[in-house]
């Protein structure tokens, strides 16, 4: 099977006075949003391009806010269009968004970017392709209740996207990288958008937590009950950045495994008049704040 295969080209260079990490063409990610299933649909906001991933084939134009039927069809993609089926004579189906200001839907969600269509071994699996930047902008809201302090808002943007960043490929054998639920991070789509995680998600653009110079998979959880554990605790290895501290969830049920930022100690800490930066400096030993550039600055 021929992928369609995502990946950003990363040149990293420090500049040790400030600190900055440079990163080219880290632009595009791609989250699974569901596996080993017959049949999906897809819709759009505005007229989308169906075609054939493995050649860029058009196969139709969609008309806005009309659901397509997607079963997978033996080795193929099968597509209802007028009340019947059509085999697509393809594994891969490539759904294009019109314009950057359009909207896919599928799962009951509306999604940011492109939607990819694989068969594997005759059941599908639908994979949502996008701008970093817009991928973050459905986790943040999903990972945090929209009403929490901005400050935790922008912690979670920042950790979310070093996440991201250092687990690229992670599931790179079943056509994308990360998976949209809590397994890897819980993403949205643009259905679970608001105003202000958005502002924190474009306030923090870029930016990553970096260590020795790579950046780091910043793991969090939502509570751990007045004190975090070591990586080592739960993954049998210990990481260098990740030390065991108070919380400040004290009280807070634990919820997750405990390792790195607790969400609900990150707004706890914000609520106080800590920002952002210091609430990772806290949670996150000996790192460093970088920033990417983005392939469209």
């Amino acid at each position: 099977m021929k992928f369609i295969v995502i990946k950003p080209n990363i040149k990293v260079f420090l500049i040790l006075f400030l600190m900055l990490v440079f990163v080219q063409n880290a632009q595009a990610i791609r989250i699974g949003l569901n596996e080993g299933i017959k049949k999906t649909y897809v819709g759009s906001s505005q007229n989308a391009s169906f075609r054939d991933a493995n050649t860029g084939k058009l196969l139709f134009v969609s008309r806005s806010f009309f659901p397509y039927s997607i079963k997978a069809y033996g080795d193929s993609i099968a597509i209802k269009v007028k009340g019947r089926y059509y085999d697509c004579s393809t594994n891969a189906i490539f759904i294009q968004n019109p314009e950057s200001k359009g909207f896919l839907a599928t799962k009951k969600r509306w999604y940011r970017g492109d939607i990819i269509v694989y068969n594997i071994a005759g059941t599908l699996t639908i994979v949502n392709s996008l701008p970093l930047e817009e991928y973050l902008m459905g986790v943040v809201p999903a990972e945090m209740p929209s009403k929490w302090n901005e400050e935790a808002h922008k912690a979670q943007a920042i950790a979310a996207r070093s996440y991201a960043l250092a687990n690229l490929n992670k599931r790179g054998s079943k056509g994308y990288d990360l998976k949209d639920t809590p397994a890897d991070q819980a993403y949205g789509g643009a259905s679970s958008e608001t105003p202000q995680t958005t502002h924190a998600v474009l306030s923090t653009r870029g930016e990553v937590l970096t260590y020795n110079n790579k950046i780091i998979p910043a793991y969090y959880h939502a509570a751990s009950g007045g004190r975090t554990i070591s990586a080592g605790e739960v993954w049998n290895h210990d990481l260098p950045y990740i030390q065991s501290v108070e919380s400040f969830d004290r009280g807070i049920r634990k919820n997750g495994h405990g390792v790195g930022m607790s969400q609900y100690g990150a707004n706890n800490l914000a609520n106080r008049g800590f920002s952002a930066r210091q609430i990772l400096n806290y949670f996150y030993k000996d790192i460093n704040f970088s920033r990417l550039k983005l392939k469209e600055d």
